[in-house]
Order: C-alpha cells, then structure tokens, then sequence
C-alpha cells in the first residue's frame, strides 16, 4: 500500500450553543461568514493551499447540511485523481451505535479509514476557526525537532488564558506542562488544537485510550497529558498570525468586523488573508446600490440589494435593505429582507429573516444582540 506523508482530519461535528439560535439547523461549521464563506471554508482553504490532498472531516450534529455542502471536496479542489475528501460520520457496527463521545473518540472510531490512506503523519484541525495557516510549514518544524507531537500555539493575554489549553515550554520549545483551561494559568502559550501527530504514536494512544473507561476520550483532557506522562517529545509551534475561534455571538461579531478593518487597511484587498479562500459561488446577480443609498467601509456580497444606509458592516448574498433603513457595525446574513425605516446597530442577524418595518434592533460593542429563528 503507497503511503501518504500526511493526512489531516477535521473535526466538524460540535453543536456550537454558545452561537444560541444560529446552530439551531446547522452545526457550527457551517455557519455563514464574511459576507460570502462558511466557516468551514477557511480550514478547508488552509489545507489546499498547504497541498494537502487527503482529507477527512468528522461531521455530528445536524450534518445534512455540512455533507452535502462539503460534497466531495471539489469546491477546494481536494476532488482529484491524487486527493480525496470523506465525510466521516459515526456508523453503525456490530456493537451498536452512538454518537462520537470526544475529540479523541472520533479520531479512535475512524483508525480503518485512515489505515486505509497508510499516512505517515496526522494533521488533526478543527473546523470552526478563522485564520490562514500553511500546514505544510508547521510539518517541517515537527519533522525538524524529531517530534511525536506537535501542538500549534498562540500567545493571549492572560485575563484570556483560562479559556484554553495552556502549555508550558523549555528553551528549545519543546511543552513541559499543559493544563486543559487552568483556573491560574502560569503561561500565556494557549493551544489552538492544531496537532501534528506521528501517526504509530497516535495510533497506540488512541487504541489504549479507548479501552479506559475514566477517560473523557479527548485530546486535552487524556491524548496530550497521556504524551507527556510517557515522555513523549512535544513541541510548541507559534503562530503569530491571526487566530480567532468564532464560538460566541460576541467573537463571531468581532472576526466580522476585524475582516471588515484589514480589508480597508489593506491596499491589496486580501486583507488577513493572503491565501484565497475557496467557497461556494452563488451564481447571483451583481449587488446594487441605490442612488440615495449609502454603503461605507462594509463587505457587500452578490445579490444584495441596498436602497438604505450601510456602514460597517457585513452584508452577505441576497440582502434587501429598503430606503430609510440604517444598518450600523453590524452583520446580516444570507436571504434577509429589512423593510422601511428600520434602524439595526451592533447586531448579528440570522439568515432568512424578514425585519418589519419600522424595527429597531440596537445592541451596543459589549452587547451584541442577535436576531435569529
């Protein structure tokens, strides 16, 4: 059986219920985003600019959509003779069913599959971040070090640290300590869980964790302290590029208006991102904007139709928003309609709504308010 030197498996089956009403129908990777994407759509941009050509991505909760919109990969060119995309969900076996029940688990419950590719390397990632990352670099760095494991890391400030898996690393970066969401961090170097496994490794960490039944089957609670327990040579790879996990209606809101401030910064247009992000096209008409209307530093997508005021904001495909109407540090997703006279401020509104006229819906920067079914 040929080996591939590396193949990278996305997890993309959480619920996401901090995003409340928007991951009612849909998981949280399949969020709309940045006026035209998924938020799926960047890990999976990340892996084809990084010429990562096997994929496997882990879909859960409320999946139809996910798989059909992730098909077979050929909207990020992972579709051809030499690539492959597989939409891995739990099964059915001989000992039942259920549901994937950690980070760890899911890996575990699909060791056939990547037996299959016979990959020398594994490339864990998740699917609802934002960020542009080449893959192919960290790789180097973990062959480089003679690593069994590689963790890419961020640095946060340290009011932040409790929130993430925090390591602590020696002079030469290799991980000394970690603590899954420390009440005290003693370090800012947070983990993005993003890992670079040697696949044998992997593969006896995961069938031992599997058949203890005090194991939460995760990688942060049981894979990594069972890595540094045995000895294992771990290392920290930095990032220091933009990271942003869109878990919440207050960070999802932030991402929005950070890729509507470098975008104008920016005289390229690319922005934070200088790879291209592949995505689904729309196929509709160009937008249009009114002779009265107003559309300042904002991201307006195709479809969209703007007779009002736009200013800040994200406005994705299919939009109508109707003269008199201001929409302000906002974003407002696919297929909505905004009739007259309406004022929204510093709001996250759902998609496939329509806003009556005359509605106010006005949140502040430390209080986004979000419309959504």
């Amino acid at each position: 059986m040929a080996q591939n030197k590396i193949v990278a498996m996305i997890l993309a089956g959480g619920k996401g219920s901090r995003l409340k009403a928007l991951t009612h129908k849909n998981a949280k990777p399949g969020i709309s985003f940045g006026g035209k994407y998924r938020i799926i759509d960047y890990t999976l941009s990340n892996c084809a600019n990084s010429r990562i050509s096997v994929v496997g991505v882990l879909t859960q909760y409320e999946s139809a959509f996910l798989n059909s919109y992730i098909g077979n990969g050929e909207k990020w060119g992972l579709n051809g003779v030499r690539s492959l995309t597989a939409i891995l969900t739990p099964r059915q076996t001989e000992e039942g069913s259920s549901w994937y029940s950690g980070t760890a688990d899911a890996i575990y419950r699909n060791i056939e599959w990547l037996d299959e590719q016979n990959p020398q390397y594994v490339l864990i990632l998740s699917g609802d971040h934002i960020y542009e990352m080449d893959y192919k670099a960290m790789l180097t760095k973990h062959i480089e070090n003679d690593a069994d494991l590689s963790i890419a890391v961020i640095d946060v400030p340290l009011e932040e640290a409790s929130r993430f898996g925090i390591l602590e690393t020696n002079e030469q970066g290799f991980v000394t300590k970690f603590v899954e969401k420390p009440k005290q961090p003693k370090s800012t170097l947070a983990s993005m869980g993003i890992y670079v496994f040697n696949y044998k490794k992997l593969r006896e960490a995961l069938i031992a964790d599997s058949r203890l039944d005090t194991s939460s089957h995760d990688f942060g609670g049981d894979i990594i302290p069972g890595f540094l327990a045995s000895k294992c040579k771990i290392y920290a790879y930095l990032f220091d590029g933009y990271w942003k996990d869109v878990g919440t209606i207050d960070s999802y809101w932030e991402a929005s208006m950070d890729l509507i401030d470098q975008i104008g910064k920016n005289k390229t247009g690319k922005g934070v991102f200088k790879e291209l992000i592949y995505s689904e096209d729309t196929n509709s008409l160009p937008h249009y904007v009114g002779k009265k209307a107003c559309l300042k530093n904002s991201i307006c997508n195709q479809g969209a139709i703007i007779l009002g005021q736009v200013n800040n904001s994200l406005i994705f495909n299919e939009v109508e928003i109707h003269g008199g109407s201001s929409v302000k540090y906002s974003v407002v997703m696919p297929n909505v309609i905004i009739e007259e006279g309406c004022e929204i401020a510093y709001a996250v509104i759902g998609p496939e709504q329509v806003i009556k006229a005359g509605t106010k819906i006005i949140g502040t920067k430390d209080n986004i308010v979000l419309h959504a079914e």
